[in-house]
Protein backbone atom coordinates (compact mmCIF):
# COMPACT_ATOMS: atom_id res chain seq x y z
CA UNK A 1 0.00 0.00 0.00
CA UNK A 2 2.93 2.34 0.46
CA UNK A 3 5.99 3.58 -1.32
CA UNK A 4 9.54 3.55 0.05
CA UNK A 5 10.58 7.04 1.01
CA UNK A 6 13.83 8.95 0.82
CA UNK A 7 14.47 8.14 4.43
CA UNK A 8 13.79 4.93 6.23
CA UNK A 9 16.87 3.20 7.59
CA UNK A 10 19.26 4.68 5.03
CA UNK A 11 19.53 8.11 6.66
CA UNK A 12 22.96 8.75 8.13
CA UNK A 13 21.79 11.07 10.88
CA UNK A 14 19.13 10.62 13.53
CA UNK A 15 19.43 14.13 14.93
CA UNK A 16 17.16 16.83 13.50
CA UNK A 17 16.10 20.31 14.48
CA UNK A 18 12.45 19.23 14.48
CA UNK A 19 10.68 15.89 14.74
CA UNK A 20 7.01 15.67 13.71
CA UNK A 21 4.98 12.64 14.81
CA UNK A 22 2.10 12.07 12.41
CA UNK A 23 2.09 12.78 8.67
CA UNK A 24 -1.51 13.83 8.21
CA UNK A 25 -2.33 17.29 6.82
CA UNK A 26 -1.41 18.92 10.14
CA UNK A 27 1.94 17.19 10.49
CA UNK A 28 2.77 17.82 6.85
CA UNK A 29 2.16 21.54 7.33
CA UNK A 30 4.29 21.75 10.48
CA UNK A 31 7.11 19.99 8.64
CA UNK A 32 6.75 22.21 5.59
CA UNK A 33 6.91 25.41 7.66
CA UNK A 34 9.89 24.38 9.78
CA UNK A 35 11.85 23.03 6.83
CA UNK A 36 11.09 26.19 4.83
CA UNK A 37 12.46 28.19 7.76
CA UNK A 38 15.77 26.36 7.46
CA UNK A 39 15.28 23.79 10.22
CA UNK A 40 16.10 20.18 9.36
CA UNK A 41 12.87 18.21 9.82
CA UNK A 42 11.83 14.56 9.93
CA UNK A 43 8.28 13.27 10.01
CA UNK A 44 7.21 9.91 11.46
CA UNK A 45 4.14 8.03 10.21
CA UNK A 46 2.72 4.67 11.24
CA UNK A 47 0.16 4.37 8.41
CA UNK A 48 -0.28 6.42 5.23
CA UNK A 49 1.32 9.79 4.58
CA UNK A 50 -1.64 12.12 4.19
CA UNK A 51 -3.46 10.84 7.24
CA UNK A 52 -7.11 10.33 8.12
CA UNK A 53 -8.43 13.22 6.05
CA UNK A 54 -6.94 12.03 2.78
CA UNK A 55 -8.01 8.41 2.98
CA UNK A 56 -10.85 7.90 5.47
CA UNK A 57 -12.51 11.25 6.16
CA UNK A 58 -12.77 14.57 4.30
CA UNK A 59 -11.71 13.51 0.82
CA UNK A 60 -13.57 10.19 0.35
CA UNK A 61 -16.68 11.41 2.17
CA UNK A 62 -17.03 14.42 -0.11
CA UNK A 63 -16.41 12.20 -3.13
CA UNK A 64 -19.35 10.07 -1.99
CA UNK A 65 -21.59 13.09 -1.33
CA UNK A 66 -20.94 15.20 -4.41
CA UNK A 67 -22.73 13.07 -7.08
CA UNK A 68 -26.16 13.28 -5.41
CA UNK A 69 -25.66 16.98 -4.69
CA UNK A 70 -24.92 17.57 -8.39
CA UNK A 71 -27.98 15.55 -9.41
CA UNK A 72 -30.20 17.41 -6.96
CA UNK A 73 -28.91 20.74 -8.29
CA UNK A 74 -29.77 19.75 -11.86
CA UNK A 75 -33.22 18.56 -10.85
CA UNK A 76 -33.92 21.90 -9.15
CA UNK A 77 -33.71 23.79 -12.48
CA UNK A 78 -36.43 23.41 -15.16
CA UNK A 79 -34.85 22.38 -18.43
CA UNK A 80 -32.02 20.57 -16.69
CA UNK A 81 -34.51 18.60 -14.60
CA UNK A 82 -35.88 16.86 -17.65
CA UNK A 83 -32.43 15.59 -18.57
CA UNK A 84 -31.53 14.44 -15.07
CA UNK A 85 -33.61 11.32 -14.64
CA UNK A 86 -32.54 7.99 -13.23
CA UNK A 87 -30.41 7.04 -10.23
CA UNK A 88 -26.75 7.40 -9.44
CA UNK A 89 -24.35 4.93 -11.03
CA UNK A 90 -23.10 3.33 -7.81
CA UNK A 91 -20.09 1.66 -9.37
CA UNK A 92 -18.97 4.96 -10.91
CA UNK A 93 -19.43 6.81 -7.61
CA UNK A 94 -17.35 4.28 -5.70
CA UNK A 95 -14.71 4.24 -8.44
CA UNK A 96 -14.38 8.02 -8.25
CA UNK A 97 -14.14 7.78 -4.46
CA UNK A 98 -11.32 5.24 -4.86
CA UNK A 99 -9.60 7.56 -7.33
CA UNK A 100 -9.88 10.47 -4.87
CA UNK A 101 -7.92 8.46 -2.28
CA UNK A 102 -5.35 7.29 -4.86
CA UNK A 103 -6.50 3.75 -4.11
CA UNK A 104 -5.31 4.15 -0.50
CA UNK A 105 -1.71 4.51 -1.64
CA UNK A 106 0.46 7.41 -0.52
CA UNK A 107 2.98 7.63 -3.36
CA UNK A 108 1.96 11.18 -4.26
CA UNK A 109 2.11 12.42 -0.69
CA UNK A 110 5.55 10.87 -0.21
CA UNK A 111 6.75 12.57 -3.39
CA UNK A 112 5.56 15.90 -2.02
CA UNK A 113 7.56 15.37 1.19
CA UNK A 114 10.60 14.64 -0.91
CA UNK A 115 10.03 17.82 -2.95
CA UNK A 116 10.19 19.98 0.19
CA UNK A 117 13.19 18.07 1.61
CA UNK A 118 11.43 16.61 4.63
CA UNK A 119 12.68 13.19 5.72
CA UNK A 120 10.20 10.39 6.40
CA UNK A 121 10.59 7.54 8.87
CA UNK A 122 7.87 4.90 8.73
CA UNK A 123 6.76 3.28 11.95
CA UNK A 124 5.13 3.96 15.29
CA UNK A 125 6.80 6.91 16.99
CA UNK A 126 6.82 7.17 20.79
CA UNK A 127 8.25 9.85 23.05
CA UNK A 128 11.17 8.62 25.17
CA UNK A 129 11.97 11.56 27.37
CA UNK A 130 12.80 15.16 26.37
CA UNK A 131 13.38 15.71 22.63
CA UNK A 132 13.72 11.99 21.98
CA UNK A 133 11.48 9.77 19.84
CA UNK A 134 11.83 6.00 19.41
CA UNK A 135 10.29 4.59 16.23
CA UNK A 136 9.22 0.95 15.97
CA UNK A 137 9.74 0.25 12.27
CA UNK A 138 7.55 -2.05 10.13
CA UNK A 139 10.52 -4.44 9.91
CA UNK A 140 10.47 -4.88 13.70
CA UNK A 141 13.50 -2.76 14.48
CA UNK A 142 13.92 0.53 16.33
CA UNK A 143 15.13 3.92 15.24
CA UNK A 144 16.02 6.61 17.76
CA UNK A 145 15.49 10.23 16.73
CA UNK A 146 16.65 13.28 18.69
CA UNK A 147 15.41 16.86 18.23
CA UNK A 148 17.58 19.91 18.79
CA UNK A 149 14.63 22.27 19.14
CA UNK A 150 11.15 20.73 19.02
CA UNK A 151 8.96 17.67 18.76
CA UNK A 152 5.47 18.24 17.36
CA UNK A 153 2.69 15.74 18.10
CA UNK A 154 0.20 15.63 15.21
CA UNK A 155 -1.29 12.17 15.71
CA UNK A 156 -4.97 13.12 15.41
CA UNK A 157 -7.83 11.05 16.74
CA UNK A 158 -9.53 7.70 16.29
CA UNK A 159 -13.18 6.68 16.47
CA UNK A 160 -14.68 6.11 19.90
CA UNK A 161 -16.80 2.96 20.04
CA UNK A 162 -19.59 2.88 22.62
CA UNK A 163 -19.19 0.47 25.52
CA UNK A 164 -22.05 -1.86 24.58
CA UNK A 165 -22.62 -5.58 25.10
CA UNK A 166 -21.66 -7.38 21.89
CA UNK A 167 -19.90 -4.42 20.24
CA UNK A 168 -16.62 -6.26 19.57
CA UNK A 169 -18.33 -9.29 17.98
CA UNK A 170 -20.49 -7.10 15.74
CA UNK A 171 -17.44 -5.42 14.10
CA UNK A 172 -19.24 -2.11 13.59
CA UNK A 173 -18.40 0.45 10.97
CA UNK A 174 -16.56 3.55 12.08
CA UNK A 175 -15.96 6.55 9.85
CA UNK A 176 -13.16 4.57 8.18
CA UNK A 177 -15.41 1.75 6.99
CA UNK A 178 -18.18 4.19 6.11
CA UNK A 179 -15.93 6.10 3.73
CA UNK A 180 -14.11 3.09 2.22
CA UNK A 181 -16.78 0.36 1.90
CA UNK A 182 -16.86 -1.32 -1.50
CA UNK A 183 -20.49 -2.45 -1.36
CA UNK A 184 -23.73 -0.67 -0.50
CA UNK A 185 -25.44 -2.26 2.49
CA UNK A 186 -29.13 -2.90 1.95
CA UNK A 187 -29.88 -1.49 5.40
CA UNK A 188 -27.55 0.77 7.38
CA UNK A 189 -28.10 1.75 11.00
CA UNK A 190 -26.28 4.95 12.01
CA UNK A 191 -25.80 5.68 15.70
CA UNK A 192 -25.08 9.35 16.39
CA UNK A 193 -26.23 12.79 15.36
CA UNK A 194 -23.03 14.68 14.56
CA UNK A 195 -21.36 15.55 11.29
CA UNK A 196 -20.14 12.02 10.47
CA UNK A 197 -23.59 10.57 11.14
CA UNK A 198 -25.36 13.18 9.03
CA UNK A 199 -22.96 13.06 6.08
CA UNK A 200 -22.69 9.27 5.93
CA UNK A 201 -26.46 8.85 6.24
CA UNK A 202 -26.83 11.27 3.33
CA UNK A 203 -24.22 9.51 1.21
CA UNK A 204 -25.34 5.90 1.67
CA UNK A 205 -29.05 6.74 1.35
CA UNK A 206 -28.23 8.34 -2.01
CA UNK A 207 -26.49 5.13 -3.10
CA UNK A 208 -29.52 2.97 -2.38
CA UNK A 209 -29.15 1.91 1.23
CA UNK A 210 -32.14 2.20 3.55
CA UNK A 211 -30.64 4.29 6.35
CA UNK A 212 -31.93 4.63 9.90
CA UNK A 213 -30.32 7.24 12.17
CA UNK A 214 -30.62 7.03 15.95
CA UNK A 215 -29.94 10.25 17.85
CA UNK A 216 -29.68 10.14 21.63
CA UNK A 217 -30.74 13.78 22.00
CA UNK A 218 -33.52 15.77 20.41
CA UNK A 219 -31.66 17.01 17.33
CA UNK A 220 -28.89 16.28 14.88
CA UNK A 221 -25.97 18.74 14.95
CA UNK A 222 -26.69 19.80 18.55
CA UNK A 223 -24.10 22.60 18.65
CA UNK A 224 -25.54 24.39 15.62
CA UNK A 225 -28.22 27.08 15.38
CA UNK A 226 -31.73 25.59 15.87
CA UNK A 227 -32.83 26.40 12.31
CA UNK A 228 -29.78 24.57 10.94
CA UNK A 229 -30.66 21.44 12.89
CA UNK A 230 -34.25 21.60 11.68
CA UNK A 231 -33.47 22.09 8.00
CA UNK A 232 -30.79 19.39 7.95
CA UNK A 233 -33.10 16.93 9.73
CA UNK A 234 -35.85 17.76 7.27
CA UNK A 235 -33.45 17.16 4.39
CA UNK A 236 -32.54 13.72 5.73
CA UNK A 237 -36.17 12.73 6.06
CA UNK A 238 -37.01 14.09 2.60
CA UNK A 239 -34.22 11.91 1.17
CA UNK A 240 -35.81 8.85 2.77
CA UNK A 241 -33.71 8.50 5.93
CA UNK A 242 -35.59 7.15 8.94
CA UNK A 243 -34.44 9.67 11.55
CA UNK A 244 -35.33 8.85 15.15
CA UNK A 245 -34.48 11.05 18.12
CA UNK A 246 -34.42 10.42 21.85
CA UNK A 247 -33.16 6.86 21.42
CA UNK A 248 -29.94 5.05 22.28
CA UNK A 249 -28.62 1.53 21.71
CA UNK A 250 -28.23 -0.70 24.78
CA UNK A 251 -26.86 -3.87 23.13
CA UNK A 252 -25.95 -5.27 19.70
CA UNK A 253 -25.53 -8.72 18.21
CA UNK A 254 -24.71 -10.10 14.76
CA UNK A 255 -26.25 -13.19 13.22
CA UNK A 256 -23.25 -15.42 12.50
CA UNK A 257 -20.02 -14.12 11.01
CA UNK A 258 -21.51 -11.92 8.30
CA UNK A 259 -25.25 -11.88 8.96
CA UNK A 260 -27.38 -8.89 9.89
CA UNK A 261 -26.90 -6.80 13.02
CA UNK A 262 -29.66 -6.39 15.58
CA UNK A 263 -29.63 -3.45 17.97
CA UNK A 264 -31.67 -3.27 21.15
CA UNK A 265 -32.90 0.26 21.91
CA UNK A 266 -33.64 2.12 25.13
CA UNK A 267 -37.39 1.82 24.53
CA UNK A 268 -37.07 -1.98 24.42
CA UNK A 269 -37.56 -2.29 20.66
CA UNK A 270 -35.09 -3.83 18.22
CA UNK A 271 -33.75 -2.74 14.85
CA UNK A 272 -32.05 -4.97 12.29
CA UNK A 273 -29.63 -3.80 9.62
CA UNK A 274 -26.91 -5.23 7.43
CA UNK A 275 -24.30 -2.88 8.93
CA UNK A 276 -24.14 -0.52 11.89
CA UNK A 277 -22.10 2.70 11.87
CA UNK A 278 -21.05 4.04 15.26
CA UNK A 279 -20.51 7.77 14.83
CA UNK A 280 -20.28 8.45 18.53
CA UNK A 281 -17.23 10.65 18.96
CA UNK A 282 -13.43 10.68 18.76
CA UNK A 283 -10.59 10.09 21.22
CA UNK A 284 -6.95 11.25 20.92
CA UNK A 285 -4.32 9.00 19.38
CA UNK A 286 -2.07 9.35 22.42
CA UNK A 287 -2.52 6.08 24.32
CA UNK A 288 0.71 4.60 22.91
CA UNK A 289 2.70 7.79 22.47
CA UNK A 290 5.01 7.60 25.48
CA UNK A 291 3.43 10.59 27.21
CA UNK A 292 4.32 9.11 30.59
CA UNK A 293 8.02 9.64 29.79
CA UNK A 294 7.52 13.42 29.78
CA UNK A 295 5.13 13.69 32.73
CA UNK A 296 1.83 13.54 30.83
CA UNK A 297 -1.03 11.05 30.97
CA UNK A 298 -1.29 8.40 28.20
CA UNK A 299 -4.52 8.65 26.23
CA UNK A 300 -5.12 12.28 27.15
CA UNK A 301 -5.78 15.35 25.04
CA UNK A 302 -2.76 17.66 25.03
CA UNK A 303 -3.45 21.15 26.36
CA UNK A 304 -1.59 23.85 24.44
CA UNK A 305 -1.18 27.61 24.45
CA UNK A 306 -1.88 29.72 21.37
CA UNK A 307 1.55 28.93 19.88
CA UNK A 308 0.57 25.23 20.17
CA UNK A 309 3.26 24.62 22.78
CA UNK A 310 2.14 21.87 25.18
CA UNK A 311 1.53 23.04 28.73
CA UNK A 312 3.15 21.26 31.66
CA UNK A 313 6.31 20.05 29.89
CA UNK A 314 9.61 21.50 31.07
CA UNK A 315 11.83 23.12 28.48
CA UNK A 316 9.13 24.23 26.04
CA UNK A 317 10.22 21.75 23.37
CA UNK A 318 6.92 19.83 22.93
CA UNK A 319 4.20 21.08 20.58
CA UNK A 320 0.84 19.68 19.52
CA UNK A 321 -1.20 20.80 16.53
CA UNK A 322 -4.44 19.42 15.14
CA UNK A 323 -7.17 17.30 16.64
CA UNK A 324 -4.99 15.94 19.46
CA UNK A 325 -5.11 19.28 21.30
CA UNK A 326 -8.94 19.28 21.23
CA UNK A 327 -9.24 22.94 20.24
CA UNK A 328 -11.07 22.49 16.93
CA UNK A 329 -11.34 19.00 15.42
CA UNK A 330 -11.27 20.04 11.77
CA UNK A 331 -8.63 19.43 9.09
CA UNK A 332 -8.42 23.05 7.98
CA UNK A 333 -8.09 24.23 11.57
CA UNK A 334 -5.32 21.71 12.21
CA UNK A 335 -3.46 23.01 9.17
CA UNK A 336 -3.90 26.56 10.46
CA UNK A 337 -2.48 25.56 13.85
CA UNK A 338 0.38 23.84 12.04
CA UNK A 339 1.32 27.05 10.26
CA UNK A 340 1.26 28.93 13.57
CA UNK A 341 3.24 26.21 15.37
CA UNK A 342 5.81 25.99 12.57
CA UNK A 343 6.36 29.74 12.68
CA UNK A 344 6.66 29.71 16.49
CA UNK A 345 9.12 26.80 16.48
CA UNK A 346 11.27 28.56 13.90
CA UNK A 347 11.22 31.90 15.74
CA UNK A 348 12.18 30.30 19.05
CA UNK A 349 14.93 28.24 17.41
CA UNK A 350 16.43 31.41 15.94
CA UNK A 351 16.02 33.46 19.11
CA UNK A 352 13.57 35.83 17.42
CA UNK A 353 10.76 37.58 19.32
CA UNK A 354 7.28 36.10 19.06
CA UNK A 355 4.09 38.00 18.27
CA UNK A 356 1.57 36.21 20.50
CA UNK A 357 -0.99 39.00 20.77
CA UNK A 358 -4.46 38.11 19.44
CA UNK A 359 -4.24 37.64 15.66
CA UNK A 360 -0.45 37.81 15.87
CA UNK A 361 1.83 35.74 13.64
CA UNK A 362 2.43 33.21 16.42
CA UNK A 363 -1.06 32.97 17.96
CA UNK A 364 -3.82 30.59 16.84
CA UNK A 365 -6.51 33.13 17.66
CA UNK A 366 -8.98 31.80 15.10
CA UNK A 367 -9.38 28.69 17.26
CA UNK A 368 -11.29 30.91 19.70
CA UNK A 369 -12.96 33.44 17.43
CA UNK A 370 -13.44 32.24 13.86
CA UNK A 371 -13.64 28.48 13.31
CA UNK A 372 -15.43 27.71 10.01
CA UNK A 373 -17.20 24.42 9.28
CA UNK A 374 -19.34 22.99 6.49
CA UNK A 375 -21.64 19.99 6.78
CA UNK A 376 -22.11 18.54 3.30
CA UNK A 377 -25.67 17.43 3.88
CA UNK A 378 -28.64 18.20 1.66
CA UNK A 379 -29.11 21.10 2.26
CA UNK A 380 -25.60 22.15 3.23
CA UNK A 381 -24.97 23.86 6.55
CA UNK A 382 -22.08 26.29 6.98
CA UNK A 383 -21.07 28.34 10.00
CA UNK A 384 -18.24 30.37 11.47
CA UNK A 385 -17.82 31.91 14.91
CA UNK A 386 -20.40 31.61 17.67
CA UNK A 387 -24.11 30.87 17.66
CA UNK A 388 -26.61 33.32 19.13
CA UNK A 389 -27.04 31.04 22.14
CA UNK A 390 -23.30 30.81 22.75
CA UNK A 391 -22.92 34.59 22.54
CA UNK A 392 -25.76 35.23 24.97
CA UNK A 393 -24.50 32.56 27.37
CA UNK A 394 -21.14 34.33 27.41
CA UNK A 395 -22.87 37.55 28.41
CA UNK A 396 -22.22 39.39 25.16
CA UNK A 397 -24.61 42.12 24.05
CA UNK A 398 -25.65 41.08 20.56
CA UNK A 399 -28.19 41.64 17.82
CA UNK A 400 -29.31 38.60 15.82
CA UNK A 401 -30.53 39.11 12.25
CA UNK A 402 -32.15 36.48 10.04
CA UNK A 403 -33.09 36.28 6.38
CA UNK A 404 -34.57 33.65 4.09
CA UNK A 405 -31.96 33.00 1.40
CA UNK A 406 -34.64 31.92 -1.06
CA UNK A 407 -35.87 35.53 -1.25
CA UNK A 408 -32.59 36.62 -2.87
CA UNK A 409 -32.77 36.85 -6.68
CA UNK A 410 -29.62 34.78 -7.12
CA UNK A 411 -31.11 31.98 -5.05
CA UNK A 412 -34.33 31.54 -7.00
CA UNK A 413 -32.33 31.66 -10.21
CA UNK A 414 -29.94 29.07 -8.78
CA UNK A 415 -32.75 26.62 -8.01
CA UNK A 416 -36.51 26.53 -8.28
CA UNK A 417 -38.09 26.68 -4.82
CA UNK A 418 -34.69 27.36 -3.24
CA UNK A 419 -35.04 26.99 0.50
CA UNK A 420 -32.42 28.24 2.92
CA UNK A 421 -31.80 30.50 5.85
CA UNK A 422 -29.07 32.86 7.03
CA UNK A 423 -28.28 34.28 10.46
CA UNK A 424 -25.73 36.86 11.52
CA UNK A 425 -24.76 37.57 15.13
CA UNK A 426 -23.46 41.11 15.68
CA UNK A 427 -21.58 42.15 18.81
CA UNK A 428 -23.10 45.53 19.60
CA UNK A 429 -20.19 46.66 21.76
CA UNK A 430 -17.55 45.81 19.17
CA UNK A 431 -19.64 46.67 16.12
CA UNK A 432 -18.72 43.63 14.06
CA UNK A 433 -19.91 40.12 13.27
CA UNK A 434 -18.98 37.33 15.68
CA UNK A 435 -21.01 34.53 14.09
CA UNK A 436 -22.66 33.65 10.78
CA UNK A 437 -24.65 30.55 9.80
CA UNK A 438 -26.02 29.61 6.38
CA UNK A 439 -28.20 26.63 5.46
CA UNK A 440 -29.21 25.89 1.88
CA UNK A 441 -28.00 24.33 -1.38
CA UNK A 442 -24.37 25.21 -2.07
CA UNK A 443 -23.92 27.58 0.88
CA UNK A 444 -20.51 26.14 1.70
CA UNK A 445 -19.12 28.45 -0.98
CA UNK A 446 -20.50 31.47 0.90
CA UNK A 447 -18.64 30.65 4.08
CA UNK A 448 -15.23 32.13 3.38
CA UNK A 449 -16.67 35.63 2.98
CA UNK A 450 -18.25 35.21 6.42
CA UNK A 451 -14.97 33.90 7.83
CA UNK A 452 -13.13 36.98 6.53
CA UNK A 453 -15.73 39.27 8.11
CA UNK A 454 -15.49 37.51 11.48
CA UNK A 455 -11.71 36.97 11.57
CA UNK A 456 -11.07 40.44 10.19
CA UNK A 457 -13.47 41.99 12.71
CA UNK A 458 -14.80 44.11 9.85
CA UNK A 459 -17.06 46.88 11.20
CA UNK A 460 -20.67 46.57 10.08
CA UNK A 461 -20.46 50.10 8.68
CA UNK A 462 -17.63 49.02 6.39
CA UNK A 463 -19.52 45.93 5.20
CA UNK A 464 -22.07 48.25 3.57
CA UNK A 465 -19.30 49.13 1.12
CA UNK A 466 -18.64 45.48 0.16
CA UNK A 467 -21.07 45.33 -2.74
CA UNK A 468 -22.35 41.86 -3.73
CA UNK A 469 -22.68 41.16 -7.44
CA UNK A 470 -26.20 40.88 -8.88
CA UNK A 471 -27.77 38.37 -9.30
CA UNK A 472 -25.80 36.06 -7.02
CA UNK A 473 -26.70 34.25 -3.82
CA UNK A 474 -24.06 36.46 -2.17
CA UNK A 475 -26.67 39.23 -2.12
CA UNK A 476 -27.70 37.60 1.13
CA UNK A 477 -25.03 39.85 2.69
CA UNK A 478 -26.90 42.98 1.64
CA UNK A 479 -30.18 41.58 2.92
CA UNK A 480 -28.65 40.73 6.31
CA UNK A 481 -27.25 44.28 6.61
CA UNK A 482 -30.66 45.73 5.71
CA UNK A 483 -32.29 43.54 8.35
CA UNK A 484 -29.72 44.74 10.87
CA UNK A 485 -30.41 48.38 10.01
CA UNK A 486 -34.19 48.03 10.08
CA UNK A 487 -34.52 46.16 13.39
Amino acid sequence: MTTAARTSADSSTDTYDVIVIGAGPTGENVADRTQAAGLSTVIVEAELVGGECSYWACIPSKALLRPQAALDAARAVPGAREAAGGRLDTAAVLARRDWSTAGWKDDGQVSWLESVNVDLVRGLGRLDGPRRVVVRTPEGGERVLTARHAVAVCTGTRALLPDLPGIAEVRPWTSREATSAQEVPGRLLVVGGGVVAVEMATAWQSLGSQVTVLVRGSDVLPRWEPFARELVAEGLRTAGVDLRTGLSVTAVRRDGDSGPVTATLTDGSELTADEILCATGRVPHTDDLGLETVGLTPGSWLEVDDTCQVRGVDGGWLYCAGDTNHRALLTHQGKYQARIAGAAIAARAKGEPLDTAPWGAHAATADHEAVPQVVFSEPEAAAVGVTAEEAERAGRRVKVVDYEIGNVAGAYLHAEHYRGHARAVVDLDRGHLIGVTFVGPGVGELLHSATIAVAGQVPVERLWHAVPSFPTVSEIWLRLLEAYRDQ
